[in-house]
């Protein structure tokens, strides 16, 4: 008997997201996967390079505008 499963891939970033606000952002992802962390941050922000498959950095601009396309890392 065969067996069925089906796979559901998880994305791994958000092009779509530039250029909408910050918070919307973080709200379109974590309702897109609640087992997320996402939280925005100001562009240029100093930050640590640890590998993090839980985190989504939503960078944004003084307007609060996505300006980077957020990943999980």
């Amino acid at each position: 008997m065969a067996s069925s499963t089906t796979t559901v891939e998880k994305k791994l970033s958000w092009p779509e997201l530039v250029g909408t606000k910050g918070e919307e952002a973080v709200a379109a992802i974590l309702k897109e996967n609640p087992s997320l962390k996402a939280h925005t941050l100001p562009e240029g922000s100093f930050v640590t390079f640890d590998l993090r498959h839980d985190r989504v950095r939503v960078y944004t601009n003084e307007q609060g505008v996505v300006t980077a396309a957020p990943k999980i890392g």
